[in-house]
């Protein structure tokens, strides 16, 4: 198997990683090789679009659109 060395990574990215390495009961070494099967694995893109559409939530007719309610939360922002 091959080997990989990653260097210059922020001190707060290799920190996260032990952090979800350990809430995972992984290695960190574990966590890399999880992360990396997950984001190049064959098919894995096809599968993320459909897990997508599968969860996709209809709305109502007559219901506001997203863009509306984040108008509508932008504005009260400002308004504060």
């Amino acid at each position: 198997m091959a080997q990989l060395t990653v260097r210059n990574v922020d001190d707060a990215i290799a920190a996260a990683l032990k952090e979800r390495a350990a809430k995972a009961g992984r290695s960190a070494e574990a966590e890399h090789r999880r992360i990396l099967e997950e984001a190049l694995r064959p098919g894995h893109r096809a599968d993320f679009f459909a897990e997508a559409r599968a969860r996709r939530v209809k709305l109502a007719p007559g219901a506001p659109t997203t863009t509306e309610i984040l108008r509508a939360d932008r504005d009260r922002d400002e308004a504060s």
